[in-house]
């Protein structure tokens, strides 16, 4: 089971991906962990404490940028929660000041590779994602970069997974 579950702030995405994975005996929990310095940002680490806290004794969470490689490395059922949060690490490491065509190019070779290790990942994994079909793209370049990139990540993904799940306001529909 490959499974990318979709929806916009709010959504209850998050938790229809946990609950997809309830039954097994030990998941691990990969998070891009953003920021890089916790500290920085003491509501963002209230918000991940109470993530872990919710969660089963038995979950395990890795916190890494590079989470193809964790992928490659983790046996059993896997949870990605969130690739807007990943986008957003790798073009943090890239640069948001570095030209545009250079951020679209590492983007999709960082996208490949993602797509690669989802593909080839043998146990049960469930994949985060916002939804930025139907988002307001701001009127600012790295706005309209995030939004494109972020898509084509989700579209990547989508087409490595068995199944992708749509959340809107707790409902879920399958695509």
């Amino acid at each position: 089971m490959r499974v990318l579950v979709t929806g916009g702030v709010r959504s209850g995405k998050s938790s229809h991906a946990e609950a997809l994975l309830a039954d097994a005996q030990a998941v691990t929990y990969i998070t891009p962990g953003y920021p890089a310095d916790p500290q920085s940002d003491p509501e963002w680490a209230a918000r991940v404490a109470a993530h872990q806290a919710s969660r089963p004794a038995s979950w395990v969470t890795r916190e890494t940028v590079d989470v193809a490689q964790a992928l490659r490395e983790t046996t059993g059922a896997v949870l990605v929660d969130c690739l807007g949060t990943w986008l957003t690490r790798q073009i943090d490491d890239i640069g948001w000041d570095a030209p545009c065509d250079h951020i679209i190019q590492s983007m999709g070779e960082r996208r490949a590779d993602l797509a690669e290790a989802v593909a080839g990942h043998a146990g049960p994994l469930v994949i985060v994602t916002n939804e930025v079909g139907w988002g307001v793209v701001p009127e600012h370049p790295s706005g309209r970069l995030f939004t494109d990139q972020l898509g084509w990540t989700n579209q990547a993904v989508a087409r490595s997974v068995d199944d992708v799940i749509l959340v809107v306001a707790g409902r879920t529909l399958r695509l």
